[in-house]
């Protein structure tokens, strides 16, 4: 028996000594041998391109442009299609600034001066929300006056309307359909998956080859960025309306039309205002980043300000775009706030209506008529003393706390970001992709991996290896330390209500604010840096985990918690024990919707010396033999973003058929 027993034993197969260990051993082990290949291969095979250097890919994309151009007033396609898009976006564009911000015609100021306009904002914010919230528009509309910015700001404020009556008239319909059909839901979410994942940058370069630098690009970007929050919550809404609520009018015999206009749209209205909350937010922000291609407004103010490292006068146009978001969300919050209470109109209230509605005509009438109702007097200015003030803090900080600034730029640079850019952009094209398959595999399967494959393969393609590599590592440090502030605060905020309360409304704040406006106080702090990128981006990205990360910590059953308490467990064993364990879902989710945030903010910091891609992006736009590089430049960050989208995803997927 002895001997017997003795032979299965050894004739037991053997389970690989990778598949033994866990998944973070498993990882820890392909980076381990990464590093030990780089040692003897290092500075072979990187692709490497200097910054004035081009492909044949780039030249073909430069004569495309050129061919484009020769071409745009006499190639049918151009005349009739992409031409006439142009002409009626750039008329609507030119007629809502005519109206608030530029010269109507014949005129040498708008038809609504700024009495006019802060009046009709004013009555409309107190109609839709409340009196609190019509004090804030008038008094954020005042101060753009006050800054020396009242033309700036009406001209983003005219793109965004122009961009959100579009993204409403075709995102609201969309969202209809999709809320009342499985087949063209499971079809458009794709759509709108690939349309959010996209950084900014990308969508620029290709809209001008189509439609020229301007309004009528600048608004078609906006409407791509900003119409799925439209789609999504207006199906949302329609598909949460109760079942029991539907069966009631079927059973009444409605028709399709009644049941959607009676039942479905009003007890969807709540979530569809919400919607289009969103949809103002992300056409603010994007409107914005659009200045890149010669859209008006406080955008070209900011980038020209970053161009030139003016920090008082960025800060100064920073600070209205801050205050334009403030009063935007607000407002429609209140409206969204009024829709759930739904309280029934009062005779007092239908009086002071029609009387704020009169007063509201008689501003306009004096706008129209008078010079100083008109425009904004000039004697009234308070953003030099803003400008002056920002330029002081900023010498002052420069000057003051330069010392805990740099030591904290030399420390991250000199531990994460240095070493993993050296090992990413050093390294042999093969060495990393090899690495990359193989973490694709181990993090997210076989599809993920073949996913990676493929977009590794097409940037090696676009001719910026070392560009998306440079990138790329820049990403990866943002992100950790995005995931370092998520787990930090997220699980304090899951694990006290009062710290939540505290915290969360900071993170909504945060949320609402445009990417450039990060860029300023950075680069005030840090000087024009690819370290002021990376800050920018951590700062940007970090409510999204956190909320996510804190989300999931609360969503852990309080059987679970009170189980683990009576067993003894202590406050750290309870978070690294118990909750981080069980949330491992939403923390992987975290670091997906970090990455995509940190990729874009990154990108945009080639404004500010991050160099890499994003340059390469601002370059095409402002250099026309670049022009194919950028659009290049563009495609490969596209790859980037689906290459580490696909694979958190695939990640949080594996995790939750674990049962995690």
């Amino acid at each position: 028996m002895a001997t017997t027993t003795t032979t299965t034993a050894v004739a037991a197969p053997r389970t690989p000594l990778l598949r033994r260990l866990g998944r973070p051993a498993q990882v820890a082990a392909v980076l381990v041998a990464w590093v030990v290949v780089w040692f003897p291969t290092h500075g072979t095979a990187t692709l490497s391109l200097a910054p004035a250097d081009l492909t044949p890919l780039h030249r073909w994309l430069n004569h495309v442009n050129d061919t484009v151009g020769a071409n745009r007033n006499t190639s049918p396609i151009f005349l009739y299609f992409f031409n006439e898009i142009r002409a009626v976006i750039d008329g609507l564009v030119t007629f809502i600034q005519a109206l608030i911000s530029q010269e109507w015609f014949g005129r040498p100021v708008p038809l609504l001066g700024w009495l006019g306009v802060v009046a009709v904002v004013t009555y409309v914010s107190w109609v839709f929300g409340n009196w609190r919230v019509a004090l804030l528009a008038a008094g954020g509309f005042v101060f753009f006056g006050l800054q020396g910015l009242w033309q700036e700001s009406m001209d983003t404020f005219a793109l965004t309307i122009a961009a959100v009556l579009i993204s409403l008239l075709f995102g609201i319909p969309l969202g209809i359909w999709a809320g009342l059909s499985d087949r063209f839901n499971r079809l458009v979410t794709p759509v709108l998956d690939f349309m959010q994942t996209m950084p900014t940058f990308v969508y620029l370069a290709p809209l001008t080859l189509l439609f020229l630098i301007g309004p009528a690009s600048a608004v078609i970007a906006t409407l791509i960025y900003a119409m799925p929050p439209a789609i999504r919550l207006t199906a949302h809404g329609i598909r949460s309306v109760p079942p029991a609520a539907i069966e009631a009018t079927d059973s009444l015999g409605a028709t399709g039309w009644q049941r959607l206009t009676r039942v479905l749209l009003p007890l969807s209205r709540r979530t569809i205002v919400l919607g289009i909350n969103q949809t103002i937010m992300a056409a603010l922000s994007m409107v914005t980043i659009a200045a890149l291609i010669d859209a008006p407004g406080l955008g070209q103010t900011v980038v020209q300000a970053l161009q030139t490292l003016d920090v008082g006068t960025a800060f100064n146009a920073g600070l209205a775009i801050v205050v334009m978001a403030i009063v935007l969300d607000r407002v429609t919050t209140a409206a969204s706030d009024r829709v759930r209470v739904a309280a029934p109109a009062r005779r007092l209230r239908r009086l002071l209506v029609a009387g704020g509605g009169i007063a509201a005509v008689v501003c306009c009438y004096f706008s129209y008529t008078y010079v100083w109702a008109a425009e904004f007097p000039d004697g009234l200015d308070v953003g030099s003393a803003l400008r002056r003030g920002a330029d002081s803090v900023t010498t002052w900080a420069q000057n003051d706390l330069s010392g805990a600034t740099a030591a904290f730029k030399n420390l991250v640079t000199s531990v994460l970001l240095n070493p993993l850019q050296a090992l990413l952009v050093e390294s042999p094209w093969w060495l990393v992709g090899a690495v990359a398959v193989g973490l694709a595999v181990l993090l997210g399967g076989v599809r993920a991996a073949v996913t990676t494959a493929i977009c590794l393969g097409l940037i090696i393609g676009t001719g910026l290896w070392q560009d998306s590599m440079t990138t790329l590592a820049m990403t990866i440090v943002a992100t950790v330390m995005v995931m370092v502030l998520g787990v930090v605060f997220g699980v304090w905020m899951g694990r006290n209500r009062h710290a939540d309360r505290i915290i969360r409304p900071i993170l909504d704040a945060g949320q609402t604010m445009p990417a450039f406006v990060y860029l300023v106080p950075f680069l005030a702090l840090f000087a024009a840096s690819r370290f002021t990128a990376i800050v920018a981006a951590v700062v940007f990205a970090a409510p999204v985990a956190i909320k996510i990360i804190s989300d999931g910590v609360r969503g852990i059953s309080a059987t679970t918690v009170e189980a683990a308490t009576a067993a003894g467990s202590s406050t750290w064993q309870m978070i690294t024990k118990v909750q981080l364990p069980m949330s491992r879902q939403s923390l992987t989710l975290a670091a997906n919707q970090g990455l995509i945030y940190v990729l874009s903010m990154v990108v945009v910091g080639g404004l500010v010396g991050a160099g890499a891609l994003g340059y390469d992006v601002v370059a095409g736009f402002s250099q026309g033999s670049l022009y194919g590089k950028g659009l290049a430049a563009g495609v490969a960050i596209v790859l980037l973003g689906i290459m580490l989208d696909r694979i958190a995803r695939a990640a949080q997927q594996s995790n939750k058929s674990k049962g995690h």
